[in-house]
């Protein structure tokens, strides 16, 4: 069922004729339980609520609660159990809070959220999380994991570098590879072959199946 405030219902059929489409190239869709908006100039907003879900011809965002707002139908506010799919790119995230700006084309994910890319197999999780969809990277803050195979990999903060393949950690970073253990004050991972570079104060424990070694040579042994 879908709520309409009357002083508003001309603003929204033109809305939904619209289709979201403004002055971006993607022609966005929209449905949900209820809508409430206005044509204030300036303050122009729809607000979704219940099962809401707004779609275009790659980006699908479902949450709780969608707000659509500014000039052109810019900004999009998700809240409360947001999914997030962009079919193209193989990209799926979960987070509590959502910002998209359609122009940038930039989504910033808040709460515990978790980002998959299929195409790459990387699975990251942080409480920050800034996709740049134009740029791509992923920047990811606070309690960061970062899973890919048998590389496990954890920092206060990372650059995920998506076309590159490449990620940057910073803020006691520490990689786990094949039961083995590497931290730096500064660790770059390749994701085409997982090389990884250390920089800074570096430390490292490597194991095998008779005994380990610690980055300086000696047995973890007696």
């Amino acid at each position: 069922m879908m709520r309409l405030r009357s002083s508003i219902y001309s603003f929204l059929i033109i809305f939904l004729l619209m289709q979201f489409t403004g002055v971006y190239a993607e022609t966005f869709r929209f449905q949900a339980d209820t809508m409430i908006g206005t044509k204030a100039t300036g303050k122009e907003s729809v607000i979704l609520s219940g099962k809401a879900k707004v779609w275009s011809e790659d980006l699908i965002l479902q949450a709780d609660r969608i707000e659509i707002a500014g000039k052109d139908n810019r900004y999009i506010q998700c809240s409360g159990g947001v999914i997030g799919l962009d079919e193209k790119k193989g990209i799926r995230f979960t987070t509590s809070t959502l910002s998209y700006d359609r122009e940038l084309k930039k989504a910033r994910l808040e709460g515990d959220s978790v980002l998959e890319d299929k195409e790459n197999k990387v699975v990251a999780r942080g409480r920050f999380i800034e996709y740049d969809d134009a740029a791509g990277t992923v920047l990811l803050q606070i309690n960061v994991r970062i899973f890919k195979d048998n590389l496990v990999c954890r920092s206060d903060y990372a650059l995920y570098r998506r076309k590159e393949k490449l990620l940057e950690m910073g803020g006691s970073p520490v990689v786990y590879k094949d039961g083995d253990e590497f931290s730096s004050d500064r660790i770059r991972v390749d994701l085409n072959t997982d090389d990884v570079v250390m920089e800074g104060q570096v430390r490292g424990t490597l194991k095998s199946s008779t005994k380990e070694k610690t980055s300086d040579g000696s047995t973890g042994q007696p």
